[in-house]
């Protein structure tokens, strides 16, 4: 007899697809960006660029702001965000999450507060607070860098936690994407906004950060089995496709546009616009793999058939 072909209860999904919405997608991309920028500022922190500085924490507290917008609009009580707040359970990404998210953006704030230093008067209480300003923005924006690699990467491991099989199954690899994604955005912002000549750390961003993602995302495709197939087809995979190759024209363009301003702020462009399409992928491909039963069933049949075959130890 033909083996027998995969059917699911009345085709209806085994699994429930994730509630969340578009405004989750965008928060994956807005929470990497803000953690990009700030390395990126910490950066110009260090090396003396202060245009890269300045636009470092002014998008990391625009990117923070929109993350905790986002955040806060999908919760289906909004005003109870609060509550978050009320325990803290290691175990449970959301809860850490929630406060990296908070313990990141006083401190970025901060750091961005501290640009305006300049535009105080001298004298007067003013005065004073435009001297205090500048060290305390200092070691604030080294704060915010420090806690900014959590802040990228989290939520990966919130979407590996979940049931959903294709994050579940992509669990080693899409901290790598979500890292590679957050330094290259945040390296856009850099190359769109910052002259040429201030932009080193930035195009060294882009590369280290393209590398990082291009890397987790073909693993995360071809070393899933069948549910890196989500990944592959469908809206998800023309995301994730249009995602590369802007990723590799960016970091094409960075390098080779070290000396031009109208071409160092499209490769800019384009990878803010690849981290965009990168997010919105994952959180596709996910949303695809928990809607089609096969991706549930067939692999839990082949973990057991592997079982079945392993030896007792007897």
């Amino acid at each position: 007899m033909p083996p027998a072909e995969f059917r699911s209860y009345y085709g209806r999904p085994i699994l429930k697809p994730p509630v969340w919405t578009w405004e989750i997608a965008a928060y994956l991309f807005t929470g990497g960006l803000a953690a990009g920028s700030s390395l990126l500022a910490a950066g110009g922190q260090v090396t003396g660029r202060p245009a890269l500085r300045r636009v470092g924490r002014v998008a990391a507290l625009a990117a923070v702001t929109a993350s905790a917008g986002l955040l806060v609009k999908d919760l289906g009580r909004p005003e109870r965000f609060h509550h978050m707040l009320r325990v803290a359970k290691p175990t449970s990404p959301m809860s850490v999450g929630t406060w990296i998210l908070s313990a990141y953006g006083p401190v970025a704030g901060l750091a961005a507060i501290a640009e305006a230093a300049p535009l105080l008067p001298e004298r007067g209480p003013l005065g004073l607070v435009g001297r205090v300003l500048p060290p305390v923005g200092h070691a604030a924006g080294l704060a915010a860098a420090a806690t900014a690699p959590a802040l990228g990467t989290y939520t990966a491991v919130l979407l590996a936690d979940t049931a959903v099989p294709s994050w579940h199954e992509a669990y080693p690899h899409l901290p790598f994407v979500f890292a590679g994604s957050a330094l290259a955005s945040g390296a856009g912002v850099g190359l769109l906004a910052v002259p040429p000549a201030q932009a080193g750390p930035a195009r060294r961003m882009a590369v280290a950060g393209a590398g990082l993602e291009l890397f987790g995302a073909h693993r995360m495709e071809t070393g899933s089995g069948l549910l890196g197939e989500p990944y592959r087809t469908g809206r998800a995979g023309r995301l994730l496709r249009v995602g590369r190759a802007l990723t590799v024209a960016g970091v094409a363009g960075a390098l080779l546009g070290a000396r031009s301003r109208a071409l160092s702020a499209l490769s800019g462009t384009a990878l803010l616009a690849a981290s965009v399409a990168t997010r919105f992928g994952v959180f596709h491909a996910g949303v695809a793999s928990a809607r089609d039963p096969k991706y549930t069933v067939l692999p839990q049949r082949e973990r057991l058939a592997r079982r079945a075959g392993e030896p007792t130890g007897r």
